[in-house]
C-alpha cells in the first residue's frame, strides 16, 4: 500500500520544508491547516489540502477532524510541526489507529524534555549545566521565593509555551525582569503563572542551538547553524542564516539528553553560550525549527530522514555543507524596523549598509520560502503580506 503522508501546520515555512522534502521523494503529501489555503498547500509536492478546527480552540474536535481525514485519505504517517498540534495528538495518541506512524518517543519521554521544570532537574542530575534556578508550582510560590533573589535581571520561564490546558491550548511567553518590582508585576498580571514556571538567573551570551535526529535513544545526525540576521534585529526569528560546524561540548550536552529520554525523533536542544563558553541549557523542541529549510540545503534532510528512521529504514550516509538561506519578506520586515529606528539607536551610515547588505545577500545565499521550482508558496506568502500592509 502506497504510504500516504499528512503534514500539520500548513503556514508553517518549517511545513513547507517538510513537504517539499518529502514530495521530492515521490511520496504522497497532504497539507493540514485550520484555514481551506496554507503556504505548504500551495507548495507543488502538496497532493491534497485539508482543514481542521483550530487545535487551540477546540483540541479534542481538532484530533476528530485528524482521524477523519485519516480514514478518507489513507493516512498512515502524521507530521505535526507546532506544539499546539504536537501536545494534542500525543494525549489522545492511544486513540489513533495501529498503523498510523507519529514520530515522536512515549509522552512520557516527550514530557520529559518538553517540560523545562523537569528538564532542567535533569540536567541537574546529568550534570548538563542550566543557569541559577528556582523552581515554582505557581505565582504564590513564585511571588514568595523572589524574596530570596538576590541579583537582577531574572528570567520567568514558565513550564511550557504552550499549555494544553482542559478544552483549549494556552500561550505562555520567558518575561525578563530587570527588577524585582517588575519581576512582581509580571508575576500578578499574567495568568499563565498559575502553572509551574523557573525563576533563572540572566546568562549573557550568545543563543546557539544544536538540531538533532534520534533513532529509539541512539543518534542519527546532528546539525548546527549560525543567525546572521534576526526579526526583530535585537532578537528573534531567523530571517539569514548559515550552517555552522557543530559546537562539541553543545553536543555533548545535547546527546546526554537526549540518550537519557530515549528519545525517537528530532530535537532543537537551545543554549546561551556565556562569554567564558560554558553553554547554559535553555530549552529543548521536540520539533522542527523555523530555518529547517537551511539543514536540508546543507544535506542534513531532517524530513527525509525521520520518515526513513521512523519506517524501519535505513539513513544514508553524508556530510554537511555549506549553505546560507533567507527569508525574504522576513528579512524586508527587519530593513523596515532598523531603517525606522531612531539615529541614536541606529545611525546614517549603520543604515546605510544594511540597506546594502539587504540588496547583495551573496551568491551563495538561497531564499527559503520563493525557490523557481515552486513559486507558488511565495505568492501566497506576498498575496497575505501586501494584504497585512494595507490594513
Amino acid at each position: 500500500m502506497e504510504p500516504r503522508i499528512l503534514v500539520l501546520d500548513g503556514n508553517q515555512r518549517a511545513s513547507l520544508a517538510a513537504v517539499r522534502s518529502l514530495g521530492a521523494k515521490g511520496l504522497w503529501v497532504a497539507v493540514g491547516e485550520s484555514a481551506p489555503e496554507s503556504l505548504a498547500g500551495c507548495s507543488r509536492y502538496c497532493r491534497q489540502r485539508v482543514a481542521y478546527s483550530d487545535p487551540f480552540h477546540s483540541p479534542r474536535l481538532f484530533f476528530d477532524d485528524i482521524l477523519q481525514q485519516i480514514e478518507s485519505l489513507g493516512i498512515s504517517f502524521l507530521l505535526p510541526i507546532t506544539e499546539a498540534t504536537t501536545y494534542v495528538l500525543l494525549r489522545y495518541r492511544d486513540e489513533l489507529p495501529d498503523h498510523i506512524v507519529l514520530p515522536f518517543p512515549s509522552t512520557e519521554a516527550v514530557e520529559q524534555l518538553a517540560n523545562k521544570n523537569e528538564l532542567f532537574h535533569l540536567a541537574l542530575e546529568k550534570d548538563v549545566p542550566i543557569p541559577g534556578t528556582v523552581f515554582c508550582q505557581d505565582a504564590e510560590e513564585g511571588l514568595k521565593a523572589l524574596n530570596g533573589v538576590e541579583r537582577f535581571p531574572v528570567v520567568l520561564k514558565p513550564f511550557k509555551s504552550k499549555v494544553l490546558d482542559g478544552d483549549s491550548i494556552e500561550s505562555t511567553q520567558v518575561i525578563i525582569a530587570n527588577s524585582l518590582e517588575e519581576a512582581r508585576a509580571a508575576i500578578t498580571s499574567n495568568t499563565f503563572f498559575r502553572f509551574p514556571f523557573s525563576i533563572q538567573s540572566f546568562i549573557n551570551g550568545t543563543g546557539q542551538g544544536v538540531f538533532a535526529l534520534f533513532d529509539h535513544g541512539n543518534p542519527v545526525c546532528y546539525f548546527a547553524h549560525r543567525r546572521l540576521r534576526e526579526k526583530p534585529p535585537g532578537g528573534g526569528v531567523s530571517v539569514l542564516c548559515e550552517s555552522t560546524p557543530i559546537n562539541e561540548p553543545l553536543r555533548e550536552s545535547a546527546e546526554t539528553l537526549l540518550r537519557s529520554a530515549n528519545w525517537h525523533g528530532v530535537a532543537m536542544v537551545e543554549f546561551r553560550v556565556a562569554e567564558d563558553g560554558t553553554g547554559y541549557l535553555m530549552e529543548v523542541n521536540p520539533r522542527f525549527w523555523g530555518s529547517l529549510q537551511l539543514a536540508i540545503d546543507s544535506g542534513i534532510d531532517f524530513p527525509w530522514w525521520l520518515y526513513l528512521v521512523s519506517t524501519g529504514q535505513s539513513v544514508p550516509e553524508t556530510t554537511w555543507k555549506y549553505r546560507r538561506v533567507r527569508w525574504l519578506l522576513g528579512d524586508l520586515d527587519r530593513l523596515y524596523l532598523v531603517l525606522k529606528a531612531p539615529l541614536s539607536r541606529y545611525s546614517l551610515s549603520r543604515k546605510l549598509r544594511e540597506v546594502f547588505n539587504f540588496v547583495t545577500p551573496g551568491l551563495r545565499t538561497r531564499h527559503e520560502v520563493n525557490r523557481w521550482n515552486d513559486l507558488r508558496p511565495f505568492w501566497f506568502e506576498l498575496k497575505h503580506y501586501l494584504r497585512a500592509l494595507k490594513n
